[in-house]
C-alpha cells in the first residue's frame, strides 16, 4: 500500500496583533487591532520569524540600521537600503538573514477589521506598494523622514492616550496622511528610475511585438498582464505602476493599444477576416474582439476597414 502523500509545508500565521507582541516580547497591545512600537523594543530575530511566516494584517515601518533580507513572495524585498517598507496581509515572508543586527525606528500595523468600515478599506488596494510580490523599501531624504516620523509620532501618541469615541478616527486621519505623503514619494522614485524604466519599456515592446508578430497567441492565448510580467521579470503591480509613470497607460491599458494598433495594420492591408484576426490575436470569441475595438476607436473592425475603401 503506498505512504500517504506529506501535507505541503504551510507558513507560519502570525494572525493578530496581539500574537505580534507575545511573538516580539512588546507589552500587551492598548488596542486589539492597531498598534506602534519601537523596533529597538522587539525582538526582531524571534524564533517564529526565523521560518517562512505570514501576516494577517498590514505592516508599515520606519527603520534604520536594518541589515537583513527578506524573500516576499517569490522574489527579496530590498530592505537595506530604503527607510519605508509596507507589507500586506497573506504575503510570505521569508528570513535570509545570516548575522545578528542592531535596527532601530517605528513600526505600525494595522488589522483590516480596523479600517473595514471606512473608505481607507476600499482606497489602500489602489496603494501599489502594498501589493508588489517583488518590492523594496522607500528611499526617503532627510526631509521627507522627517514627515514620515512626525505622523508616526503623532500615530503613537493617540495610540498610548485613553481609547475613547473620537480615537479610531484620529488613528486613521493620521495613517491616510502617512500613506499619501508615502505614494508622493513613491511615485517619485520612479519618476528617479526612469532611465532603468525605459531600457525595461523596450524590454515589453520587444516582447509585445514578438508575441504577437510570431502568432503566439495562437497557442498562448491573449497576452495578459500577467504574461507579460513573468516574461520581463516583475510584478503585475510595478509594471502598471511603471507604466502609468512612464506613458499614462495602466499595463493593461498598454497591451490593448498595442494588439488594437496590430489589428489595424490587419484590416487595412490584407485580406483576413475580422474572425482570423481574432483568433490571431488570441480571442476565443471575434464578439470580445469587436467590443474592445470599438471601445478603442468608436468604430467596428469593418466600420474601420471600409474606412480605406
Amino acid at each position: 500500500m503506498p505512504s500517504p502523500m506529506k501535507a505541503p509545508y504551510a507558513p507560519f500565521h502570525m494572525g493578530s496583533i496581539t500574537e505580534q507582541h507575545r511573538i516580539l516580547k512588546l507589552p500587551k497591545p492598548l488596542h486589539p487591532l492597531v498598534t506602534v512600537f519601537r523596533l529597538e523594543d522587539s525582538m526582531h530575530q524571534a524564533e517564529e520569524l526565523m521560518q517562512p511566516f505570514m501576516l494577517g494584517f498590514y505592516c508599515i515601518s520606519l527603520k534604520k540600521g536594518f541589515k537583513g533580507k527578506f524573500k516576499y513572495g517569490h522574489s527579496y524585498y530590498d530592505f537595506e537600503e530604503g527607510v519605508l517598507s509596507f507589507l500586506s496581509p497573506n504575503q510570505i515572508l521569508t528570513n535570509q538573514s545570516e548575522e545578528t543586527y542592531e535596527v532601530s525606528g517605528l513600526s505600525l500595523s494595522f488589522h483590516p477589521d480596523f479600517i473595514r468600515n471606512f473608505p481607507l478599506a476600499k482606497k489602500i488596494k489602489d496603494y501599489g506598494f502594498f501589493n508588489y510580490t517583488a518590492n523594496e523599501a522607500l528611499h526617503l531624504s532627510e526631509k521627507e523622514e522627517h514627515m514620515i516620523t512626525k505622523i508616526f509620532q503623532n500615530i503613537e501618541t493617540e495610540y498610548q492616550s485613553p481609547i475613547d469615541a473620537f480615537s479610531q478616527e484620529v488613528i486613521l486621519a493620521n495613517l491616510e496622511l502617512l500613506l499619501t505623503h508615502a505614494n508622493r514619494y513613491y511615485n517619485r522614485q520612479f519618476i528617479t528610475r526612469k532611465p532603468l524604466n525605459h531600457d525595461l519599456l523596450t524590454r515589453i515592446d520587444h516582447f509585445i511585438d514578438d508575441y504577437y508578430e510570431n502568432n503566439k497567441a495562437l497557442t498562448q492565448g491573449l497576452l495578459t498582464v500577467e504574461l507579460l510580467a513573468s516574461a520581463i521579470n516583475v510584478s503585475s503591480g510595478y509594471l502598471s505602476d511603471m507604466l502609468r509613470s512612464l506613458v499614462g497607460q495602466s499595463a493593461q491599458q498598454y497591451i490593448q493599444n498595442h494588439l488594437i494598433e496590430k489589428s489595424k495594420i490587419l484590416l487595412a492591408s490584407t485580406q483576413l477576416s475580422v474572425s482570423e484576426i481574432a483568433y490571431q490575436f488570441g480571442f476565443e470569441y471575434p464578439q470580445s474582439f469587436n467590443k474592445l475595438f470599438r471601445n478603442k476607436t468608436n468604430l467596428s473592425p469593418l466600420q474601420y476597414r471600409q474606412s480605406f475603401h
